[in-house]
Order: C-alpha cells, then structure tokens, then sequence
C-alpha cells in the first residue's frame, strides 16, 4: 500500500515554497505521475485506486482520464454533488439539533440555508462533529494526536506542516471542488467501481453519493453502506473494510 502526502499537505508542504499554482488539475497530474513510479517500480501494469473524502475529487478524475493504469477505483467517504452532499447534511444537523432540544443551534444553522443552497459555503464541521455526522467508533482527534507522537513517519516540525498546508489547501482545493462538482467533471469510468459509504457521513453522504453513482457510466459499479459509520468507515469498521478488501480483490 503507498499512501501519500498531497502536494503542499503533511510532509509534502515545504516551508518558503510558492504554492500560487496549486489547482486541483494539478494534484490529478500528481497522482497520474505518481501510478506512473509505482506501476515502474513494483513491476505492475495496473494497481488499485483508492481515495477518501476530498481525496476521492482527485482520484476519480485520475481514474477518468487514465482508466488502463488502474484495476478497479474504490471511492471511500465518495465526493458528488457538493451541494446536494451540504444540504443533506444541514438537514440531518437540524433535525439532530431539534431533537437534542439545542434550539440555538437548530435556528443558527437554519440561518445557513440560503448561502449553502447556493454554494456559497459548507456546514460548518463543528455541528457535524457535535451531532455525529463526521464519526462515531473512532476519534479523529486523538488519531491525528497519536499519529503525530508516535507515528514513525512524522515528527513534531510535521504537525506545523500538516497545519500550515491545510490552511492554505482549503482555500485553494476545496471552494473550486464546490463549485465544479464531480457528476459535471465525470460522467463515465472504464473500470470497476465501489463506493463505500458510511450511513452516518455528513461531511459527504451517501445519498449524494448513490446519486451519482446511478448515473455514472462503468462495467461494473457497487455502492457498499457500513451501518455503524460516518465519514471513516474504513477505520471505525476497520475489520469489516479489511475482510471485504480480501474477499472482493485477493485472488
């Protein structure tokens, strides 16, 4: 497995470097290059493709434009329809927040519904994390926390990297992803492709997802619900996620 840094992100951001042409198209050629060293290095013609949340925006582009490098794509945590995704999202935070008796809440994000609806902005991720829609079996917090202490591969300079990166990323990555969203980007996928989807993720879900999917053009296309999750389901089913890799693709 080859997990990796986007450019100007964790270990891939470098201090003092000019990051004024990262675009998403950029990031796609970056993973393009990358399939290309590894293909080469370990001797395959084609290897899997898995992305997760907004790394499904990059992957499956990739997977579009280069369909004969990869065996199959496996979108975890599937971006679609933004908007659609936000505004399923809104509504599930609303009903949650009125269910709890958190009046404020429920009229705060009320507020929110015309600038969402009109992609101006996404609900904000604390209500998700508040009300259970960003994970449930896992804590991503203390993962990040654990990772950066005492992961082998990052050091305590990563953790100012890995911050820095994602403050500038967001503004340059994630509005144009918004704004073009992946049903008018890709329309058709020439290989096998699996949507795994938590049945509480929030933060992209799952109804957006199999919207998407239903009109996506592929040989073969499988969208796969894990009942106990949000938006890590292959970490907070993480059994489950591994045992269905086996029997789905070892041969």
């Amino acid at each position: 497995m080859v997990h990796y840094d986007e450019r100007a992100t964790g270990k891939s951001y470098h201090f003092g470097e000019d990051y004024s042409n990262l675009t998403n198209d950029l990031l796609v050629k970056d993973l393009l290059a990358l399939t290309e060293y590894i293909s080469n290095r370990f001797d395959k013609k084609k290897v899997f493709l898995m992305g997760h949340s907004f790394g499904t925006y990059i992957a499956t582009q990739a997977a579009h434009q280069a369909p004969e490098k990869y065996e199959a794509y496996i979108g975890i945590g599937q971006m679609a329809d933004s908007v659609e995704s936000e505004l399923d999202a809104l509504n599930y935070m609303i009903d949650q927040a009125k269910s709890s008796g958190n009046t404020i809440d429920a009229r705060q994000l009320q507020e929110l519904t015309d600038r969402i609806q009109s992609g101006e902005q996404i609900v904000p991720r604390e209500y998700l994390q508040k009300y259970g829609g960003a994970q449930r079996l896992t804590d991503n917090s203390v993962d990040l926390r654990n990772g950066f202490l005492f992961g082998p591969e990052y050091n305590l300079l990563d953790i100012i990297r890995f911050y820095q990166g994602m403050s500038y990323s967001v503004d340059s990555l994630l509005k144009p992803a918004i704004s073009k969203s992946l049903p008018t980007l890709v329309t058709k996928l020439d290989l096998p492709v699996y949507f795994i989807m938590g049945k509480y993720d929030y933060m992209t879900t799952a109804n957006s997802a199999n919207n998407y999917l239903e009109k996506l053009e592929a040989p073969y296309k499988e969208l796969i619900q894990y009942d106990q999750s949000a938006h890590y389901p292959q970490f907070e089913e993480k059994d489950k996620f591994s045992q269905w890799m086996i029997d789905t693709f070892a041969q």
